[in-house]
């Protein structure tokens, strides 16, 4: 009787142990891929073929048009949504705009272009990540209004994203991801509570930024519309002059000056910082992340020459924001946003609570 006993526990044990095996093998992502997913089997063609399909389906209001595995998860402007509400409701026609960065290591790419809404431009920053030819995460941000109709235009007129983020690294010369990305991470943490003191030589001396399709750097246009006093806005100032005593950093700067100037420190906070998509081939990092401006006293700085300013938004804000960078020897040439307010504070949906309320990395 007892050796009956040990039998079947001998027995159940073992089926056990072959189920759980099973188990953890079919878990198990595939050889060389990230984050699960079968990276190597989409190239860069299979990855914008992916792009097309969602933006077809997009502007026909039909999600069932896309492959996608059964627990695809949708957000747009941070929001979790079920896939077919949002904007899927309103998008309308296709622009011509229409930039592309492909990580075939990771299985994922992102998208910037324009689209149509309701007779109005707007700007979509689109990441997907495939597996097994299904699209798993869907991540949108939307950015609507005035200046970025403007900037839409901007964009249609340019036709493809500038010839430098076209540009392939020379073998021998492509840094890592890691690499890359250090770079990319530079640009935030410059920026946040930006005092003018620190080293900048990340960033290129060509180094150009387009925002929501407005050139903010090496701009001498006046940019749209009144400033607050109900005026034309003046023309840029073309440099960075110390002796001048500015008082806000212009877009004709560079991107080097409007940092060394220090004004830009009313951003109190560049948190949620993902680096999900990386093309080591051409050097492009695809970063998201948010920028808070706390307000309040947080307006009072001093900038390196001594001058007491107050600046930035007086309430507190939050961009949520898609940033680009061409990074090359170790410096950033090209730098191009879709940004969109989001309520102060929020997170992304694609994090957990403590890595939204940290400005390290993640990747």
């Amino acid at each position: 009787m007892l050796q009956e006993l040990l039998t079947i526990c001998a027995s159940a044990i073992l089926l056990v142990a072959t189920i759980l095996a099973g188990s953890m093998a079919a878990a198990t992502p595939p050889a060389g891929s990230q984050g699960g997913a079968a990276a190597s089997s989409c190239d860069r063609e299979c990855l914008n073929g992916f792009v097309d399909q969602f933006i077809d389906a997009l502007v026909a209001h039909d999600p069932s048009r896309l492959p996608v595995t059964r627990w695809v998860k949708y957000t747009e402007n941070g929001q979790q949504l079920e896939l077919g509400d949002g904007f899927w409701r309103t998008a309308g026609g296709k622009g011509t705009y229409k930039f592309y960065v492909d990580d075939s290591e990771a299985g994922q790419v992102g998208f910037e272009g324009v689209l149509q809404e309701v007779g109005h431009p707007v700007l979509l920053a689109l990441r997907l990540k495939i597996e097994n030819r299904k699209i798993s995460e869907i991540e949108t941000i939307v950015a609507r209004g005035g200046l970025t109709e403007n900037g839409a235009g901007n964009l249609e007129k340019l036709g493809k994203p500038r010839a430098g983020f076209a540009e392939e690294i020379p073998q021998a010369e492509r840094a890592s991801r890691a690499e890359l990305i250090q770079t990319a991470n530079k640009y935030f943490s410059g920026m946040q509570k930006d005092d003018g003191k620190a080293d900048y030589s990340f960033f290129g001396d060509d180094c150009n930024r387009l925002e929501n399709g407005m050139q903010t750097t090496n701009n001498l246009t006046p940019m749209p519309g009144l400033s607050a006093s109900g005026q034309p806005r003046p023309a840029p100032s073309a440099k960075y002059d110390p002796s001048t005593n500015p008082t806000m950093y212009s877009a004709g700067w560079s991107c080097r000056d409007q940092f060394q100037s220090g004004l830009l420190h009313f951003v109190s906070w560049i948190r949620d910082r993902r680096y999900p998509i990386v093309d080591r081939e051409r050097g492009i990092v695809w970063g998201f992340g948010f920028f808070d401006h706390q307000a309040g006293d947080t307006r009072n700085f001093t900038t390196p020459t001594g001058q007491a300013v107050t600046a930035g938004p007086t309430t507190p804000w939050t961009w949520e924001i898609a940033e680009i960078f061409k990074v090359r020897h170790g410096q950033l040439h090209e730098i191009e946003a879709v940004l969109t307010q989001s309520p102060y504070g929020m997170c992304s949906g694609w994090s957990s609570y403590e890595q939204c309320r940290s400005d390290q990395p993640q990747w």
